[in-house]
Order: C-alpha cells, then sequence, then structure tokens
C-alpha cells in the first residue's frame, strides 16, 4: 500500500487545471492506483461540474478550415461561423461557379466578351439569392433568435460571396487575354445587381428579388449587348451603385422586420 499521497495544495493545483509537468505526470499515476486521493480529488471538483464541461466540450462547433482561416486573418470567431454557413462559400457552390465561369470564358474568347461578361454578374446574384433565409441558411433557426441584426448576417454573406466571385472572376479572365480591360468590365455590374437585388428584398425577398433583378439583366445584355461595358456605361453603373448604396443604408432597419415566409 501507497504510504505517500498528493499533497492538499497539489490536488487543488491539479483539480484546477494548473499544475504541471512533472508533478502532474506523477499525480495522475498516483490517482490511478489510490483509491483515497481519489475522493479527495471528487471533493474538489464535484463529479455534476466535471460532467458540464465534458458536455460543453462535446457540443462545442468544430471549426472548418475556411473558418480557421478567417480567425487566423483576425476575424472574429462568432463572425467567421456565420460566414463559413453561407451556402454559397461551400465548396461544391465555388466548384460549380468555377466550371461556369471556365467555359463561359472559352466561350467569349471563341465568340464574344458580351457571353462572359453578362454571366458573371448572374452567378454572383444567385449566391446572394441563398445567402440567407429558411431552407437554404443551415444556421437560418439560429440566426433569427440571436441578437445579430439581420441586416449585417445578409450584408457579411453578400461582402463574403461577393469577394469569393470576384477571385474566380478574376482568375477567369486570365482565358480571355485579348479583350484587354473591357473583361473586368463585369465586377460594377455584379455590384450594382447585388446593392439592387439587397433594396428590394425587404419588399419581395431575397429570391424573387434576385430573379427580378436578373431577369432584367438578361434584358439587358440581349438588347444592348456591350453597351454596359463600354467607358460611359461603366461610369453610369458607377452612380448608380453610389445612388442605391445609400438608399440601402437608409433602410437598413426593414431587415429586422422581415418574417420567415417573406425571406423564402
Amino acid at each position: 500500500m501507497s504510504t505517500w499521497h498528493v499533497p492538499d495544495d497539489d490536488l487543488r493545483s491539479y483539480a484546477g487545471r494548473g499544475l504541471g509537468p512533472p508533478l502532474l505526470w506523477s499525480t495522475e499515476t498516483h490517482l490511478f492506483s489510490c483509491s483515497w486521493c481519489r475522493s479527495r480529488l471528487a471533493s474538489l471538483v464535484p463529479v455534476d461540474d466535471g460532467w458540464a464541461r465534458l458536455d460543453a466540450a462535446l457540443d462545442a462547433p468544430r471549426p472548418g478550415p475556411v473558418e480557421r482561416l478567417l480567425v487566423a486573418v483576425g476575424v472574429p470567431d462568432h463572425t467567421a461561423r456565420l460566414l463559413t454557413a453561407t451556402p454559397a462559400l461551400r465548396l461544391s457552390w465555388l466548384i460549380a461557379v468555377t466550371v461556369t465561369l471556365a467555359l463561359t470564358a472559352l466561350l467569349a474568347k471563341a465568340f464574344t466578351p458580351v457571353v462572359f461578361l453578362g454571366v458573371a454578374p448572374l452567378l454572383t446574384l444567385v449566391g446572394v439569392a441563398v445567402s440567407f433565409g429558411p431552407g437554404v441558411d443551415p444556421t437560418y433557426e439560429l440566426t433569427v433568435t440571436s441578437p445579430v441584426h439581420a441586416f449585417r448576417l445578409l450584408l457579411l454573406r453578400c461582402v463574403a460571396v461577393l469577394s469569393a466571385n470576384t477571385l474566380l472572376c478574376a482568375a477567369a479572365t486570365a482565358f480571355v487575354p485579348d479583350y484587354g480591360l473591357t473583361i473586368a468590365g463585369w465586377f460594377l455590374p455584379s455590384l450594382a445587381l447585388t446593392v439592387t437585388t439587397l433594396l428590394l428584398s425587404p419588399s419581395l425577398g431575397p429570391v424573387w428579388a434576385a430573379v427580378l433583378v436578373g431577369s432584367a439583366w438578361v434584358m439587358t445584355i440581349t438588347w444592348a449587348g456591350m453597351v454596359p461595358f463600354t467607358t460611359v456605361g461603366q461610369l453610369s453603373l458607377f452612380a448608380a451603385v453610389a445612388v442605391l448604396s445609400v438608399l440601402l443604408a437608409r433602410r437598413a432597419a426593414l431587415f429586422d422586420v422581415l418574417s420567415p415566409r417573406r425571406l423564402r
């Protein structure tokens, strides 16, 4: 039978997770074989507290690689978790967008750049449409009951979708080097379509707003061709984005009173 027992101070440090090696190792070895020291430890660490810590550890969310990357670059962990739940940032979605952009870029190279310039903003628009709402957002039930403004959440996710699509579109332009800076004309339309969709979302919901705005964009491209991507067209889009952004900021409070039915 062991004649040595863990001193009270060491046992309290062990219970408070403040005991370091090598005392930690010898204490754990001794506790394995000494029932008396284990009973002393139990009085310092109630079983209920231990189960509570274990339950909390098991229920704690495990961050994925994208979430860890966002946290590493300075994004708060709760914001990173909201962003990584965005459907349009999933790997399958990004792969689909990449393939679509590559195909349209090849078509643009073979025929006309308007194919790529017209499709790129639509891909961003679809990503925005499915960024928030029941049925598409796996964290929707949690976010609507949490102290997070709906407008802030939607804006964060739209910025994330825009950023991801901007990088993919910029990479896709490498397939179409013959048109110079003209092939980068998709950016302002993407921004304009996104802001317009957000502006209409309180009235129509994000999905129907995106459908309406996307249909208007398709008709514009069909009728006007390359006009939106000329210097005059780009300046007009820039002015439209500035005006619509001011209107959107004034309507931010409306997003917090949207019903789940309207967001479907």
